[in-house]
């Protein structure tokens, strides 16, 4: 027999230690992506308007995260902020936007102010915050940028016309961005959930037999888990996605299928 040839495992197989990462949501995702590329030994910046829910997350992921309070949805308060995570972290080199609202009711019954108020939420606060961190990628010539989409940007659920059009429209928004930027070395990805509990959905849950109803629409049987998104959140971010841009990666237990 010849020699064997022992495989070592690396510790950092991701490419992800000391990489500077800006999670945009400190809600159930964004914590949860928080801490997973904490352990991956990622250094961390986490901004969000809720400034006792940052305080909260950060007291769970230890002293060395950086929180960051501004209102994303405006572009002043998306360059704010990204600037203060760059000097923070030295750099930008991963953004994940896990920013989200949602209300669900039928579209004649939307309000003016409703409307305007998931949009701007939800979508301009991913354009301004990509824009201003995929500037600074884009001079770098290196980055990954990550946001949170939904199978609601895909499927026509009843009662979620702004939601399902802010989601559709970061899809679109994110394929062009990939378009522009992929000669710089600057990657740009959508992870869409399927039914995942968060704090986002757990009234809505808990109410008229809401979480039976979902199951019974997802081929696995269950709800996802935002723990489930963060193997998907690494992967995208790590080195060995360097290929993929301009992608919808659907965690959904199967609910596009039906």
């Amino acid at each position: 027999m010849g020699d064997e040839v022992g495989l070592e495992f690396d510790p950092d197989w991701l490419g992800l230690a000391g990489s500077g990462v800006l999670i945009a949501g400190a809600g159930g995702i964004g914590s949860a992506c928080a801490k997973a590329f904490m352990g991956a030994g990622a250094r961390i910046a986490l901004v969000d308007l809720d400034r006792e829910r940052l305080e909260s997350v950060s007291k769970e992921l230890g002293p060395d995260t950086q929180t960051i309070t501004a209102d994303l949805s405006t572009g002043s308060g998306a360059r704010h902020a990204v600037a203060l995570a760059e000097k923070a972290l030295g750099g930008i080199d991963v953004l994940v936007h896990a920013v989200g609202i949602n209300l669900r009711k039928p579209v004649i019954d939307f309000t003016d102010g409703e409307w305007r108020k998931i949009q701007s939420i939800n979508f301009d606060s991913a354009f301004y915050l990509a824009q201003a961190a995929g500037k600074s990628m884009v001079d770098r010539r290196r980055g990954r940028i990550i946001m949170l989409s939904s199978v609601s940007g895909l499927l026509a659920h009843a009662d979620h016309a702004p939601y399902a059009a802010s989601k559709g429209g970061i899809n679109q928004m994110m394929r062009v961005m990939a378009r522009e930027w992929a000669c710089y070395g600057v990657t740009v990805n959508a992870i869409a959930p399927g039914y995942i509990e968060t704090d986002l959905t757990q009234e809505y849950l808990s109410r008229d037999d809401n979480r039976l109803k979902l199951e019974k629409m997802v081929p696995v049987g269950r709800l996802g888990t935002t723990i489930e998104l963060t193997g998907p959140a690494l992967f995208l971010a790590s080195r060995h996605a360097s290929f993929i841009t301009g992608h919808v990666l659907y965690v959904d237990g199967g609910r596009t299928l039906v």
